[in-house]
């Protein structure tokens, strides 16, 4: 393996105007760095098996985690361990950036608690 950056890893998108991209995938670990625009988010979920951890590249992300609301600047991140319910938003107007490190990988493993979900995992 290489040097990996958003220019090669495998892109995708979510929602109406995100963006994601794979970073490392393995079959106990998934990384990937994404990008949310102003007033966009995904719907409250959990996953049965992954347990992930958010950190955040650029900008300011709202993280709510079993009903907690998180304010999650640029060098921070939070810890979600398996079967806790999040939802993650961008309500400032600068884009969000950040890592979601998966083990074992969440694709799959996705329990949509809300309504109108906008993620692709």
């Amino acid at each position: 393996m290489g040097v990996i950056s958003t220019k090669s890893a495998e892109h995708y998108t979510w929602g109406q105007f995100c963006d994601g991209w794979h970073l490392a995938t393995t079959a106990t670990l998934s990384v990937i760095q994404e990008r949310v625009p102003f007033a966009c988010g995904e719907t409250r979920h959990y996953h049965e098996k992954a347990e992930q951890f958010f950190y955040v590249l650029a900008g300011t992300a709202t993280l709510e985690v079993a009903g907690t609301s998180h304010t999650v600047n640029a060098q921070e991140g939070v810890h979600v361990a398996a079967r806790i319910p999040h939802s993650l938003r961008n309500e400032q107007r600068d884009d969000l950036l950040f890592l979601v490190i998966s083990t074992p990988p969440s694709h799959g493993d996705r329990i949509t608690v809300g309504e109108n979900d906008e993620h692709s995992e």
